[in-house]
């Protein structure tokens, strides 16, 4: 607890300090009661809410792997693969989208923002179908190409990194390298990135939970059963109707959560490192 200066009042830093652990333990029930059901039978969990945990863990991770024993570190590699490339070719290219629209002066600026607005506000659903289509038409279907390349400059993304380049980036940084020789690549892979990489971090953390958790879209566009990523095949243990594997179904969630918390903690350090760099410069 930080030390109380002349004049606050002790007891508002009390309610402050257990209003924040309030918050922050209702933010971690879920995931405690998600590790809890993980351990549980199905006849345990519909009995009702438990905080303790449960001796069902062995037989809940044999029910996850019922459909074949490689198929769960199948559906890892498949999910890695695709949230992996998509988190870094969105970056990259949103990132230098971002870079020339706020650097670079020319005619249709303002409308090539103005689309990339309009875009945003356009719900996912409206456009579905006909990238369904367009997909089956060039031969995408089954591949995860459609996972990946489409999320290459995510409008959102571009938006965030615009914004925050013109809060950070001086254009008289620019102009200096420029003068000293540099090319216009060369001045955004090693003078804009590094400054920009609190606003990277932040967009990978967001792009790569979105890519791994994604259901519908590799639901519809992937077909074999050794390409499945890992949210299809936690959902194939819903297919006994009348018996579902519930236990089964919150150890594959849990599972699939330990990879975005060691993706959140690498990335979440360049996040603090660049709040820790602006807040002491002069």
């Amino acid at each position: 607890m930080s030390t109380l200066r002349r004049g606050d009042n002790p007891m508002k830093s009390y309610i402050i300090h257990a209003f924040m652990i309030l918050l922050g333990l209702l933010a971690i029930l879920p995931i405690y009661i998600l590790m809890i059901n993980a351990t549980r039978s199905v006849e345990q969990i519909n009995t009702g809410l438990s905080l303790a945990p449960g001796t069902n863990a062995f037989m809940n991770w044999k029910a996850l792997n019922s459909r074949g024993n490689i198929l769960i570190w199948s559906g890892f590699f498949n999910s890695a693969i695709i949230a992996i490339s998509t988190t870094l070719l969105s970056i990259y290219f949103s990132a230098l989208t971002a870079y020339g629209l706020h650097v670079y002066r020319f005619t249709g600026r303002a409308i090539i923002w103005a689309i990339i607005l309009v875009i945003m506000m356009l719900p996912g659903s409206l456009t579905f179908i006909g990238f369904y289509k367009l997909m089956a038409t060039w031969g995408l279907i089954d591949t995860y190409i459609p996972l990946i390349i489409p999320g290459i400059a995510a409008a959102a993304t571009v938006l965030f990194i615009r914004q925050y380049m013109s809060s950070v980036l001086s254009m008289e940084l620019i102009d200096a390298a420029r003068i000293d020789g540099a090319g216009e690549y060369h001045i955004f892979n090693f003078i804009v990135l590094p400054v920009i990489i609190p606003a990277l971090a932040a967009q990978a953390i967001f792009t790569f939970v979105g890519s791994w958790n994604s259901f519908v879209t590799p639901l519809v566009i992937i077909v074999s059963e050794s390409k499945r990523t890992l949210p299809l095949i936690i959902a194939l243990l819903h297919g006994d109707i009348y018996r579902p594997q519930v236990g089964g179904i919150y150890l594959g969630v849990a599972i699939s959560l330990i990879p975005i918390i060691i993706f959140y903690s690498f990335m979440s350090r360049f996040i603090i490192s660049g709040i820790t760099m602006g807040g002491i410069k002069e």
